[in-house]
């Protein structure tokens, strides 16, 4: 459940359950989460025997953008497999997967998003350098079907 307050948040402080229940553990920290945009298509539209040229606007599909998590490179394959998973048609492929801000001293979920039946629909291994000093990151980008904010 959401926790108000007059000062914002600040962003740094959260935790992600890639539907496995274990938002604790190494494979679930994330450097960065890209939160998906939500938009609802506006349909047109008027009848021929209206007065108004004007057409009305109904409330058309909702539609997501993906949600997209980054880590560094820790030698666990968990991110890849259930790309593969996806990949090879498997239906257990999807999850709900949870995002959780964090108050600044981790003691409070202070807001919460919740991602249906989220699949992947893509995986980035990182980009090597022989003369880089970066972390080596890798993304998997997912598709869901609904989304909720607590």
């Amino acid at each position: 459940m959401a926790i108000a307050r007059e000062r914002p948040y600040l962003n740094g402080n959260f935790q992600v359950d890639l539907g496995t229940g274990d938002a604790g553990s190494v494979r679930a920290g994330f450097a960065e989460v890209f939160l998906p945009e939500a938009g609802i298509e506006v349909v047109e539209y008027r009848n021929g025997n209206e007065r108004a040229n004007e057409p009305r606007k109904l409330i058309g599909s909702v539609g997501y953008g993906n949600l997209v998590l980054r880590r560094g490179l820790i030698g666990e394959l968990d991110l890849y497999e259930w790309w593969n998973q996806a990949r090879n048609g498997d239906a257990s492929a999807r999850r709900n997967v949870t995002v959780r801000l964090l108050a600044e001293d981790r003691a409070d979920v202070v807001f919460t998003w919740k991602f249906t039946n989220a699949w992947p629909t893509r995986y980035s291994s990182p980009t090597l350098s022989a003369g880089g000093n970066d972390v080596a990151m890798e993304e998997i980008e997912l598709a869901f079907e609904r989304m909720e904010i607590e």
